[in-house]
């Protein structure tokens, strides 16, 4: 395996009405760190956002045009696009709790771990998984 090329995906732009609001609720009320917001003219900007134990980024791209606004809060068509880890289940549910962060069901136990949904801003779900493994 040296000889193969190490690849990974880095970043996952998800398509977002405003840049500062989209800030607001990943970095505000969902911890993420924002690693970069450059900008690139014309109203543009490169934003990411990671979760504080690393991982995937998100490109936060604000929409242009109505063809992508039409997809905002539904990018993967209604289904559970996003999976965020976490070491402590209870800790961040409580927090995203707090936060006014809105949960579809109470948390449940799975073969692979707890989990409950919830949805960001826009209404994209996402899991809160704390894994087994």
């Amino acid at each position: 395996m040296a000889d193969r090329p190490l690849k990974r995906i880095a970043t996952v732009t998800l398509v977002v009405d405003d840049y500062d609001r989209a800030l607001a609720f990943y970095c505000g009320k969902l911890g993420f760190i924002c690693q970069g917001d450059i900008d690139l003219g014309g109203g543009k900007r490169w934003v990411v956002v990671t979760p504080q134990i690393g991982g995937a980024g998100l490109l936060l791209a604000q929409a242009d045009g109505a063809e992508q606004t039409a997809t905002i809060g539904n990018q993967t068509g209604g289904r559970v696009g996003f999976f965020l880890h976490t070491d402590d289940f209870l800790r961040d549910h409580a927090a995203f709790l707090a936060a006014g962060v809105h949960f579809h069901e109470p948390p449940r136990f799975e073969p692979y771990g707890t989990v409950a949904v919830f949805e960001d801003l826009y209404g994209n779900l996402w899991d809160l998984i704390e894994p087994k493994i």
